[in-house]
């Protein structure tokens, strides 16, 4: 994305425009094709809307412009969208329904071609008709940038003849209706439809979004700038005259931040949603801000050798879309949430089972050098095929996910693991506080409600990936994947999703995971190692990896972040989290967890120290916007800032700050009763968006033995949430930490590597006369420890580099510990081991990117022309944010 003048280069500001405060999106209907030999995603998306309540109407009232409420509040979901329970935030949704294939054929959008041969759609720019519009006309702005947007049109609803008895409803119940429009009414009886009514919702909404075109003259003025669509109808001054079913016919661009079009790892292509600071304003016009959450449902035209995986309940069976050689695929959502965590990948993946052909990889390999489609299925017991397309997979299975009132699933498709049987915790704090819940959101079906989901450890769930890494796949992710779930329902309950899909993405991703509704993306980098060494040892990476983006279902998805500036109420909980459901996994015992934990805590303290010395004051702050946090404008338009900064996307001191003020946290109230308290807040809290005060308001009334240790609110506020640095705490707990058995372990180690090095440095032949060193076997982490530590020492000479790589089969190990050896190898000068560097710079791309700026500090030759020629070798498909840090770097 390049920078643009709305933006200021010293902020890096992301700005959300949305007029949230006016009106707001309840329900998105997207109708799309996936084009992959124009690199685009076309059709339309259909906005469902209702105006905040008690909004006054009339230009002379400041609508268009914002309002306030009395109090000098913007007037918007924090005033005026509160429920009955305890003033909560809340937006009332309607249920969508799965997989009913002629429920979602849906009518292409009128003004743009659909299907793999589409036309280019040509963007229009009304500039004169808007500018000669009334200043005093109403506008609806959509976050939105990267979008050939064609034609914007108000929908008819009223000619739906299903809705003809929400209509009859309307004539014997007109309290609250007023003078609004038969269109505005039918709209908002068909959003507060009740959520045991959700099905019959979930189809109007359908066929609403395939009506036609209001007959006078429908079609509507719009206005694209960079970061926005405005949209008015002539003559509408407020927002409750405002067309309540609006349908946006667009394209998306080659080059649009939101969506990544690369290859995977077999050379086949792929778009995913990339997860850019933008989020999704360049996969659709949506309201960006978080407060404005909504429902969705999805029609995804692809080829039908391609799998489509997307944040939706319903696992859908795709069905031929006629002639055209694609499959259309249908996704939804209950649950109100951000447009933001919306997620689509399409691809040529495969799905992960029990069983992984030897001879696969070569078959397949075959097929792709010829370019032919997959050849015939190969079929096990363990579920779908593996040598086929995962949409002939899928296709051939009769499944649904989801709760209420949905299909029991299919086992030859998802994965289920029995651990009734398995003692998968110490300590299960899953029957703690799960009777009488009661939700403080708004009406939508309720995973914490259920009786049946409160006692589901494990959650359908399926793995998918490139074929060359379906082993590694198979040997990690699914057979740690169970274990995970079962610990994080042990450690936090009801698990907020009823399914669960894990993606092995493109080399280019830029990060080791990302956690969204239903699905989860992982790095290549966390899979099986496959190294010599213990089984435990060479999948550590991928289990804590896996807790982590778990633990986001609760913390960052199911609660959310109301200003996403406070990112660590995501990442810093997901990271606390991370260690103590990866334990439980592991079935550690008490010690076992606590020693793991406190070595887990020093490597984190390193880390974050280094990071703090060498960035910006202004980018360590966990609360940048401190005292005008949540705050947005009248309108509802906020920013967040350095969202757009390249150099905080590779900073993680929101995760470890985060995570070490929940450990300060949990040390003055103990482990135990601090995840207890953990469960508390979730049950009060699920289903919307909060603050930090929110967390520790609660926490401070349940533990005000806390008050007589000073821990006030602006007491924490000022030691870890609106400062820079690291507090004395964190300072004080570090030298404890570094003291404990299992470093103390890998110093014993380091002192035996530095008098190797030492003794071999004298360039006598003693080595053969000397005794054999014995080394201590360690855990991964213990190894990260230990090459962290030879990274301090001045010189380590070749040979003891090379016995260092056999002793511990380095190269081999999982990407957290090659990164180590690699940064050894790169400080000194270690020529033979230059094929390592290599291979991590092009196949852990979310991890090298600071390699390369250790290649070219150095200042050595043969090291800057590695650096160059990784670089080349994967600038098309890298993360565009990693790609400018990289370049500056090298170039």
């Amino acid at each position: 994305m390049e920078p643009d003048e709305d933006v200021d280069p010293d902020m890096a500001d992301l700005p959300l425009r949305a007029n949230t405060s006016h009106i707001l999106v309840q329900h998105y209907v997207l109708d799309l094709t996936v084009c992959f030999g124009r690199r685009v995603i076309t059709g339309n998306v259909v906005l469902f809307l209702e105006p905040c309540p008690d909004l006054r109407t009339g230009p002379e009232e400041g609508v268009s412009a914002g309002l306030s409420s009395a109090d000098g509040n913007p007037v918007g979901i924090e005033e005026d969208k509160k429920d009955n329970n305890n003033g909560q935030y809340t937006t009332r949704m309607g249920e969508t329904e799965g997989s009913e294939g002629s429920e979602y054929q849906a009518v292409r959008g009128q003004g743009v071609q659909a299907g793999p041969e589409a036309t280019h759609v040509q963007t229009l720019h009304p500039d004169a008709s808007w500018e000669n519009t009334s200043n005093s006309d109403f506008t609806l702005v959509l976050d939105c940038c990267d979008l050939d947007v064609s034609k914007v049109e108000e929908v008819d609803v009223t000619s739906v003849s299903a809705m003809s008895s929400l209509l009859k409803g309307l004539l014997s119940d007109t309290a609250g209706v007023g003078s609004i429009s038969p269109s505005a009414a039918l709209i908002q009886k068909l959003i507060n439809i009740p959520s045991n009514q959700c099905r019959q919702q979930h189809r109007l909404f359908s066929q609403c979004s395939s009506a036609p075109g209001a007959q006078d003259d429908g079609s509507l003025l719009f206005h694209m700038d960079r970061w926005s669509l405005q949209v008015r109808k002539k003559g509408v001054t407020c927002p409750q005259e405002f067309p309540r079913v609006l349908r946006i016919c667009y394209e998306t661009k080659p080059t649009g931040g939101s969506v990544k079009w690369t290859k995977d790892q077999d050379n086949r292509v792929c778009v995913y949603t990339a997860g850019s600071p933008i989020n999704n304003r360049a996969l659709f016009p949506c309201q960006e801000p978080p407060v404005a959450m909504s429902t969705w449902q999805a029609t995804v035209r692809a080829p039908s050798e391609c799998v489509v995986l997307m944040s939706g309940e319903d696992q859908p069976i795709p069905i031929a879309d006629g002639d055209t050689g694609s499959l259309i695929w249908n996704y939804s959502v209950t649950m109100p949430m951000p447009a933001s965590t919306f997620t689509l990948a399409v691809g040529h993946w495969c799905q992960v089972t029990t069983h992984v052909p030897m001879d696969l990889d070569s078959g397949v390999s075959d097929r792709m050098d010829s370019g032919s489609k997959p050849g015939p299925r190969v079929q096990n017991e363990a579920g779908p095929s593996l040598g086929s397309s995962s949409a002939e997979a899928v296709k051939g299975s009769t499944l649904q996910t989801g709760s209420g009132d949905q299909t029991t699933r299919s086992d030859s498709a998802f994965s289920y693991s029995s651990l009734e049987d398995e003692e998968v915790s110490v300590t299960d704090y899953s029957s703690m506080v799960d009777d009488d819940i009661s939700c403080s959101h708004g009406d939508y079906p309720c995973r914490f409600t259920e009786q049946l989901a409160r006692s589901q450890r494990v959650i359908p769930h399926r793995v998918f990936a490139p074929v060359c890494l379906l082993q590694k796949a198979q040997m990690g992710v699914l057979t740690l994947l169970p274990q995970c779930l079962a610990a994080a329902h042990a450690v936090l309950g009801v698990h907020p999703f009823p399914r669960l899909d894990v993606l092995i993405v493109p080399a280019g991703f830029s990060s080791l995971g990302m956690a969204s509704p239903h699905i989860v993306f992982l790095s290549q980098s966390v899979l099986y190692a496959g190294g010599p060494g213990s089984v435990e040892n060479s999948r550590s990476l991928c289990g804590s990896r896996l807790c982590h983006e778990i633990a986001h279902s609760w913390f960052g998805l199911v609660i959310g972040a109301r200003d996403w500036t406070e990112e660590w109420i995501s990442e810093g909980f997901a990271t606390y989290l991370e260690d103590i459901i990866w334990a439980h996994a592991q079935q550690l015992s008490s010690q076992a967890a606590e020693e793991q934990s406190d070595l887990k805590a020093l490597l984190r303290w390193r880390r974050l120290s280094d990071e703090l010395q060498n960035s910006e004051e202004e980018l360590q702050i966990l609360r940048p916007n401190m005292e005008n946090t949540g705050q947005v404008s009248d309108s509802g338009s906020s920013v967040v800032k350095h969202a757009l900064n390249p150099d905080k996307t590779f900073m993680q001191v929101h995760y470890l700050k985060g995570y070490f003020l929940l450990r300060f946290l949990a040390d003055q109230v103990g482990e135990q009763q601090f995840l207890y308290f953990f469960r508390l807040f979730v049950k009060k809290y699920h289903g919307q968006l909060i603050l930090s005060q929110d967390f520790l308001q609660m926490l401070l009334i349940t533990f005000p033995d806390m008050l007589g240790k000073g821990l006030t609110l602006n007491a924490i506020y000022a030691d870890w949430l609106d400062r820079p640095g690291i507090t004395k705490w964190l300072y004080e707990r570090s030298a404890v930490w570094s003291q404990t058995r299992l470093v103390e372990e890998v110093k014993a180690e380091v002192v035996k590597w530095t008098l190797l090095s030492q003794s071999q440095g004298k360039g006598r032949k003693r080595k053969r006369t000397q005794p054999k060193v014995n080394y201590k076997k360690v855990t991964s982490d213990q190894l990260v420890m230990l090459l962290e530590l030879l990274l301090e020492e001045a010189e380590l000479n070749v040979a003891t580099m090379r016995t260092l790589e056999r002793t511990y089969n380095l190269p081999d190990q999982d990407a957290e510990v090659v990164h180590r050896w690699c940064e050894l190898v790169v400080k000194h000068e270690h020529t033979q081991a230059y094929r390592d560097v290599e291979h991590f710079l092009l196949h852990h791309q979310a991890m090298g990117v600071y390699l390369y700026g250790e290649l070219m500090v150095q200042e050595e030759p043969e090291q800057q022309a590695l650096a160059r020629r990784c670089l080349l070798s994967v600038h098309e498909g890298m993360d565009q944010s990693a790609r400018r840090v990289v370049e500056q770097m090298v170039l």
